[in-house]
């Protein structure tokens, strides 16, 4: 199914790695480094045009939840601009506790494809604007792109078009799909992927993982179709600036918020 998204506003979104409560930045969902207290970072990505946020908790154990829901508290009172909340999520308990800390949106992608009731159960409970289905894909020798979990640790036997179409049919509201290849080399977003998932869902994609340039925001957002685009080191690092990203795609055609 292909699907007109023509009219949407794209937007442009930092995503800040959680670890023991600091932000952190790896490639390929290792070798972490340190960026940051995520409070004060989220203050500053609201202060230079961010259009969202997204966290993930990264090492998300249970242990670690309380001091999470603190942190999420402190940042939706310290910013005013929509924000998701992924990893860890396994139970509606847990969609429940995330959203009433402050978040906009949360994002679930293991438990989801262990359990895809969940997706219905808490789209029904919540709403499906609050529900991210998340995706790690990673290309496979035969071309196809497999789902990843557990923190892209584990391969399954799911493709990631077919599973966004299933997502949404779940009830979810939107795809953030990663590009496990991509991930921290800042070669480029995954323009083959992004635009398959794209237009096999009317739901909009955030698009993550290659982040290197302007050109490559503009790529994924035309040619990859994405509705959005994620990225983290660069903002992070202070290697593109979100106000002047947005105006340069502006000046190219895109349709922004600045």
């Amino acid at each position: 199914m292909s699907v007109n998204k023509k009219g949407r506003i794209k937007r442009i979104i930092p995503c800040l790695d959680i670890d023991k409560g600091r932000v952190v930045k790896g490639i390929n969902f290792i070798n972490l480094t340190d960026a940051g207290d995520p409070v004060e970072t989220a203050k500053a990505y609201c202060e230079k045009g961010a259009d969202e946020l997204v966290f993930l908790d990264i090492t998300a154990s249970s242990e670690k939840r309380g001091n999470t829901l603190t942190m999420l508290k402190k940042v939706a009172e310290e910013t005013d601009i929509p924000f998701t909340v992924g990893g860890g999520i396994r139970s509606i308990a847990d969609f429940e506790s995330v959203l009433k800390a402050g978040a906009t949106k949360v994002s679930v992608n293991t438990a989801a494809v262990l359990n895809p009731d969940l997706l219905s159960k808490a789209s029904t409970m919540f709403g499906r604007e609050h529900i991210v289905a998340a995706i790690d894909a990673k290309k496979q020798e035969d071309g196809r792109y497999a789902v990843y979990i557990n923190g892209g640790r584990k391969k399954t036997n799911l493709n990631a078009v077919d599973w966004a179409k299933k997502c949404e049919e779940l009830g979810a509201g939107e795809i953030l799909l990663t590009s496990m290849d991509r991930d921290g080399k800042k070669n480029g977003f995954d323009l083959e992927l992004t635009k398959s998932v794209s237009q096999a869902v009317s739901i909009p994609v955030t698009a993550s993982g290659g982040a290197g340039s302007i050109k490559d925001f503009y790529d994924v957002l035309t040619k990859g179709y994405a509705d959005a685009a994620l990225a983290a080191s660069l903002f992070h690092f202070h290697e593109l600036d979100i106000t002047e990203l947005k105006k340069a795609l502006r000046d190219k055609g895109i349709a922004v918020n600045i």
